[in-house]
């Protein structure tokens, strides 16, 4: 063997330095586009797939069965598709700062490879990894293949910080360069002379584990309504594109009582655990739409799905407080309840509202809701009706949805909780009318909720109307067989309507901690500094009073995007003095087209 600065590598009979590569495996469950493990194969002579399976993890982390069902169904078709390369998956037990060290001396690697992972705690850990592997003189290649774009970026195009409002991301997205096409499929053509070395007792050690194995009870679990695995998504995009009508005409689809169950055409999860890659998606709509229109450019509404999954991995890339209120300066401070009692009832679809009781059924059951859906239990939690945190919802949606993910799960939690993102805290989900215009005969209901599968659907949406010989009909009386209301709907929502606006109105004139009116005048002035040059971007700096909370200037950014198009940046900047006495607590920087000079007078 020789020793090199980059690695300890063994020599065959020829001289030549052999390369042996580890490809560690995360979200990018496939061998479609995968740009990471492509590029680490040439020039490779062994090559190793690996999955870390951290046992602690397993048992203490907040995902229930069916989300492990999925990964376990996901690993499996992988290594089946190794398998047919002669090739395997290496399934560890472990942490990873804790494998890779031993794996680098007693596989003699030379190259590890991995998809970018652009959440923060993934970053954090990447980077203590990339560290362990300099100093074993490994080799790291990284590639971004789980977002269309590179995220970093969008953000550099905004001034550096992330787009506050989806309007604004759009618009910054017709700056970024074209979506890379999807790379080659992983074949016997491309790895070539690489090889796997496999041991007889591979199974043993490296198998895919059981969810007994991992310690879950399996008795009464149901066949799997989602199975998991790249070929699986391969099959389900190809039901997706043949709604040739639907990509040629972009309707949204119509709201029903089918729409409400799981489609097999549906993609989010495989689209979450990598299964799919995003940019063959986007690129078989792309064509598909193209070939519909007559080579027509599709509008970026035909990428919806992609869009803001995309949108909320931008926002929360560079934010590790993204998935809490604390911390975290998108989210607006709301003073939310806490009742364990009223959020165990919604937990487990406990509420007397069949239609938010049937949906957490079908989320504990299979694992998936449609988005409306969850739009429905999100508002009913939050500022709909039981005033509850939204952290609290988005550590269930986490445990049981298949496609969690925490920057989408996160985004969407505040977003419908009217906690960031500026969505119309006035527009709230009617538990029962809603329910009942998107499925009149409630086959829903009576699907999830058998208990009132007897009731007549003029009642099924609020059987506590119901007069009591229809209830002993149904076999249901309400209060015994199935809870009564937890909350009166019409009164909650009005007083948490109430409620909200006051906030939001605090957050725009915000008059102080206790201080008198007189002292504390409500005007907001912004002045822009002028430059006498066509340089821009031109300065924005705001006076405020110092105690002015940041959240308020977040807001303020979030509306000269809009007005704007330019891009607006919030940072805290050191007290100083202004014409107008007030004291300066952060500036804000636009890109301006027309203007060099221009002053805004806000009234908040």
């Amino acid at each position: 063997y020789i020793s090199t600065n980059r690695s300890t590598v063994f020599l065959p009979a020829s001289g030549d330095m052999v390369v042996n590569t580890v490809h560690w495996f995360r979200k990018g469950l496939r061998l479609h586009d995968n740009p990471s493990l492509r590029d680490s194969i040439r020039a490779s002579d062994t090559l190793r797939c690996v999955y870390i399976l951290d046992p602690w993890f397993a048992g203490s982390s907040n995902v229930g069965i069916n989300r492990w069902r999925f990964l376990l169904q996901c690993l499996e078709d992988l290594d089946a598709s190794l398998r047919k390369l002669n090739s395997r998956l290496f399934v560890i037990r472990g942490q990873p700062t804790d494998v890779f060290p031993r794996l680098f001396k007693e596989w003699q690697v030379s190259r590890l490879s991995y998809e970018y992972d652009s959440e923060p705690f993934g970053k954090e850990r990447d980077g203590a990894l990339r560290k362990l592997a300099d100093e074993a003189g490994v080799e790291v290649m990284v590639r971004i293949s789980h977002t269309l774009y590179d995220l970093d970026k969008i953000i550099e195009l905004n001034a550096g910080q992330p787009p506050l409002t989806y309007k604004r991301f759009q618009v910054l997205l017709t700056c970024m360069d074209a979506v890379d096409l999807p790379t080659e499929t992983i074949t016997s053509e491309v790895i070539k002379k690489c090889t796997t070395p496999i041991a007889a007792d591979h199974d043993d050690k490296f198998g895919v584990p059981s969810l007994e194995e991992l310690g879950f009870e399996t008795e009464g679990l149901t066949t799997a309504v989602w199975p998991g695995g790249e070929t699986e998504a391969l099959v389900r995009l190809e039901r997706h594109l043949e709604r040739k009508a639907w990509v040629a005409n972009f309707e949204r689809p119509r709201m029903n009582a089918t729409s409400l169950m799981a489609s097999p055409t549906g993609l989010s999860p495989y689209l979450r655990f990598g299964c799919l890659s995003c940019r063959l998606f986007y690129f078989k709509l792309t064509d598909l739409y193209k070939k519909m229109k007559k080579n027509s450019t599709p509008p970026l509404s035909l990428y919806g799905q992609l869009l803001w999954r995309e949108f909320f991995y931008t926002t929360a890339t560079n934010n590790p407080c993204f998935d809490k209120m604390e911390g975290n300066p998108m989210c607006v401070q709301i003073p939310w309840d806490r009742n364990p009692e009223a959020l165990s009832k919604w937990v487990e679809g406990q509420t007397g509202f069949p239609w938010i009781d049937a949906i957490m059924t079908q989320l504990r059951q299979e694992g998936w809701i449609h988005h409306l859906a969850r739009h429905a239990v999100a508002c009913f939690l939050t500022r709909g009706d039981l005033w509850i945190r939204w952290e609290e919802g988005m550590k269930v949606f986490e445990e049981l949805l298949l496609d969690a993910d925490w920057s989408v799960n996160a985004g969407n939690w505040m977003w419908l909780s009217c906690s960031s993102f500026f969505q119309q805290f006035f527009h709230c989900y009617c538990p029962v009318g809603f329910g009942r215009r998107t499925d009149p005969n409630g086959e829903y209901i009576r699907r999830y909720l058998p208990i009132l599968r007897g009731f007549p659907a003029k009642y099924i949406y609020d059987p506590w109307n119901a007069p009591e010989e229809v209830q002993k009909a149904a076999k249901c009386i309400i209060g015994v067989q199935y809870p009564k209301p937890m909350v009166n709907h019409a009164e909650a929502s009005r007083a948490n309507i109430e409620r909200m606006r006051q906030i939001y109105q605090q957050l725009s004139s915000y008059r102080g901690l206790g201080r008198d009116d007189s002292d504390t005048p409500t005007l907001l002035m912004f002045v822009v500094c002028a430059k006498h040059s066509n340089i821009f971007p031109v300065l924005l700096q705001a006076y405020w009073q110092p105690y002015l909370p940041i959240q308020t200037m977040v807001q303020v950014a979030a509306t000269l995007q809009e007005s704007t198009r330019g891009p607006v940046t919030v940072q805290e900047s050191p007290l100083r003095s202004c014409p107008s006495g007030r004291e300066c607590l952060g500036q804000v920087q636009v890109s301006w087209l027309t203007y060099n000079t221009i002053h805004l007078h806000f009234t908040w």
